[in-house]
């Protein structure tokens, strides 16, 4: 697992220290506003505590997973860039999406595309993978400026299966990443 960084940022495995930011950030309604059907459904403290041994699960399985962000000078928790097979929309499969949460407090400052932005690269670059997606809420504007921020252009707007919720595909493949990167 790769330790990623940014001017301001630190990208790492999520530890138990993550924990208790991590239920906070995902029992924010606002925060989870356009994930899934946009409940809360908040965690246990087993759950939430599962999330570390997955992650490190994950990046053994597959080579890509899960990154805690973190401030570089202090070390504080910001939210989380992911790279994951979106098995809730079954159409686009296979596919690795990228997406990422920060805690509200951290809103605005740039990092969601900082951090993704190496995740990207690694994803293409170190893992060889030839396509990746990111699926937002119709309404998430605030994802949609990342996505373009980071090359990733739409695609098609389509219905997730569980939740009926409308959402767009945006993608980005390894040729479109390589002019992009190459300009």
């Amino acid at each position: 697992m790769p330790t990623l960084e940014t001017p301001r940022l630190i990208l790492r495995l999520p530890t138990t220290a993550d924990i208790d930011p991590l239920d906070e950030m995902d029992a924010d309604p606002e925060v989870m506003r356009y994930i899934g059907d946009g409940s809360v459904h908040p965690r246990t403290p087993t759950e939430t505590a599962g999330i570390v041994p997955a992650a490190q699960r994950r990046w053994d399985e597959r080579g890509y997973g899960l990154l805690s962000v973190t401030l570089r000078e202090s070390g504080e928790f910001l939210g989380w860039v992911n790279l994951a097979s979106p098995e809730f929309l079954p159409e686009v499969l296979p596919a690795v999406e990228i997406g990422w949460r920060f805690l509200r407090r951290h809103w605005g400052h740039g990092y969601a595309t900082e951090a993704a932005r190496p995740l990207l690269n690694f994803g293409i670059t170190n893992c060889g993978l030839e396509r990746i997606v990111s699926i937002r809420h119709l309404d998430n504007v605030a994802s949609q400026r990342v996505m373009e921020k980071l090359g990733l252009h739409f695609d098609h707007e389509t219905v997730v299966p569980r939740t009926q919720q409308p959402v767009a595909v945006h993608a980005i493949t390894r040729a479109e990443y390589g002019r992009i990167t190459a300009a």
